[in-house]
C-alpha cells in the first residue's frame, strides 16, 4: 500500500472544503495560495474528484468547487479509490499480471488469500473514516 501526493493533496483540498461548509465555494487559487501547491496539479486532482462525484465544479467569475454531498457521507476509501484507483493493489488479479515481476500466477499461490484479506481489512477500515471526521482532527 502506497499513497501518492495525489491522495495527500486531494485530502488537503477536501478538508478545506469541509471546513468552509459543504455549500461554500473554494477556489483552486485559494488552496494553491494557502498550501503552496502547483495550480496545474491541484486542477488535475480536483478533476479526478469531480469524475468520482466527490466534488462539483462551478463555472464563472464566482466559480470554484464544492463538495458533492455532506462530509459525513464521503469516505476515505472513496477518496483513495478516486485518486489512486484502489486502497490496496492485489497483483494476483489477471488484470494486473501484465508487466509485473511475479511469475506465481497459478491458483496455488499462497499469498493470494492474504492479499485479498488485507484489501478487505483496509477497505473496511477506510470505509469507517469520513471526511467529516478527518476535518475535525485537523
Amino acid at each position: 500500500m502506497k499513497f501518492t501526493t495525489k491522495t495527500e493533496y486531494g485530502l488537503v483540498c477536501l478538508i478545506h472544503m469541509a471546513k468552509q461548509g459543504a455549500d461554500r465555494m473554494v477556489t483552486i487559487k485559494k488552496i494553491v495560495h494557502q498550501e503552496r501547491f502547483s495550480h496545474t496539479y491541484i486542477e488535475k486532482i480536483l478533476q479526478q474528484l469531480k469524475a468520482a462525484d466527490i466534488v462539483v465544479s462551478h463555472q464563472g467569475k464566482e466559480g470554484g468547487y464544492t463538495l458533492a454531498r455532506s462530509p459525513s457521507q464521503i469516505t476515505m476509501r472513496e477518496i483513495i479509490e478516486a485518486l489512486e484507483g484502489d486502497t490496496f493493489h492485489i497483483y494476483c488479479k489477471p488484470s494486473r499480471r501484465k508487466g509485473i515481476v511475479c511469475t506465481h500466477f497459478s491458483s496455488l499461490c499462497a499469498l493470494k488469500p492474504i492479499w485479498g484479506r488485507t484489501k478487505n481489512l483496509l477497505d473496511d477500515f477506510f470505509n469507517g473514516i469520513t471526511l467529516e471526521a478527518i476535518a475535525k482532527e485537523v
